[in-house]
């Protein structure tokens, strides 16, 4: 059983998603897999579900990632008395970066130029071709979310939206699209963690079988 079957045979109503959900890992694969790194953004409980992401990615999730051989002789040669130790215990990481964690800068450009480009502010910094950008926003219409996305996909970004139901207007401004069947906040934000533990277990399988 693949873990979208698994998560399909407990969430039965994310089958509508499946599809989305395959496209979603298939671009995260391939931005990885060509060197680049994954932004996330969300508002609220969003931005946690943004923090919980790029935790899962940046450190063993469901496998313990040991870091391959050559580079553990590297660091180990780094520093006679700490590297073997270092190199022991650090993990294979997949780079994510959660916007909304950098509150110095989120503060000064909302209050500087506007709170509704940090997102995209964000995006012009770390973004490069290839990289890929995962937005949440449980209604589709979180403006801050929307224009990062019109940065990302400007800068040649894979966009990738999670949202309820109805879309919003995400709908046409990123490239793959997660539509769970929910409309209240909570509710969405219920089914996007099964969605993105999933995405996480899948992507770490692929890299560290």
């Amino acid at each position: 059983m693949t873990s979208i079957d698994e998560l399909i045979q407990r969430y039965p109503l994310l089958a509508a998603c499946r599809a989305d959900i395959e496209s979603a890992f298939r671009a995260l694969v391939d931005c990885y897999a060509a060197g680049g790194k994954v932004l996330v953004c969300g508002n609220g409980g969003s931005a946690a579900d943004a923090d919980h992401i790029v935790g899962e990615l940046m450190k063993g999730f469901l496998r313990k990632r040991p870091l391959p051989p050559e580079m553990r002789v590297s660091l180990a040669a780094a520093d006679p008395e700490l590297g073997g130790e270092i190199a022991a215990k650090l993990q294979g990481a997949l780079p994510a970066i959660n916007l909304s964690a950098a509150s110095a800068f989120t503060t000064a450009f909302g209050n500087d130029v506007s709170a509704h480009l940090t997102y995209a502010q964000a995006v012009i910094g770390y973004g490069r071709q290839g990289d890929a950008l995962v937005g949440l926003s449980t209604s589709g219409n979180a403006t801050n979310v929307l224009a990062a996305f019109c940065v990302a996909r400007g800068l040649g970004l894979k966009t990738i939206g999670m949202t309820g139901s109805k879309g919003g207007r995400m709908v046409g401004r990123c490239d793959i699209l997660i539509k769970v069947p929910a409309e209240s906040t909570p509710k969405v934000q219920e089914l996007h963690l099964p969605i993105y533990h999933c995405l996480c277990a899948m992507i770490e399988a692929h890299f560290f079988p």
